[in-house]
C-alpha cells in the first residue's frame, strides 16, 4: 500500500507541476493541452479529436476554443469529412503563440529527460506502460 499511494502522490504531483507551469504562461492545463493539440495538428483538428485525445469535457474544450478563437489564435471551418463538425486551425498569429509556448515547454521537458538520462526516462516509461497493461487486464478479468 506504501508504494501505491506513493504512486497516487507522484501522478498527483506530476499534474501539479504542468497546471502550475501552464499558469506561468497564462494558460489552464486543459487550455495547454488543447494548444498542444492544435500545434502539433498542422492539417487542423475537430474539437471531438480534442476532447478524444486528452479525455477532456466538450464543455471544457468549446470554452478554451473560444478563448482562442477570441485572442485571434484560431479559426474553425467546415470539416470535409462531416459538414456538421469543424475543423480548428491555428491563425499565423497562433502559430506564433503556440510555437513559443510549445517550444518553452518542449524545452523544459527535454532537459528534464537529459538530466535523469535516458535509461531512467525508458525505465519510467516501460513501468508505466506495464502498470496500464496490468491494471487493465484485471479490469478485465474482474468485469468476468
Amino acid at each position: 500500500m506504501e508504494q501505491l499511494q506513493r504512486y497516487y502522490l507522484l501522478w498527483r504531483e506530476s499534474n501539479a507541476v504542468y497546471e502550475e507551469w501552464a499558469k506561468e504562461q497564462g494558460l489552464s492545463l486543459n487550455g495547454l493541452l488543447i494548444l498542444y493539440s492544435l500545434y502539433e495538428g498542422q492539417e487542423g483538428c475537430t474539437q471531438k479529436q480534442i476532447c478524444r485525445q486528452w479525455l477532456i469535457p466538450k464543455q471544457t474544450v468549446s470554452a478554451a476554443l473560444k478563448d482562442f478563437e477570441a485572442g485571434g489564435y484560431i479559426e474553425l471551418a467546415p470539416a470535409a469529412a462531416d459538414k456538421r463538425s469543424k475543423q480548428i486551425y491555428l491563425t499565423p498569429n497562433g502559430k506564433r503563440y503556440a510555437g513559443e509556448i510549445m517550444s518553452r515547454l518542449h524545452g523544459l521537458e527535454l532537459y528534464v529527460m537529459d538530466q535523469m538520462g535516458p535509461e531512467k526516462i525508458k525505465s519510467m516509461n516501460d513501468g508505466l506502460a506495464l502498470f496500464i497493461e496490468l491494471f487493465r487486464k484485471g479490469g478485465a478479468e474482474e468485469d468476468v
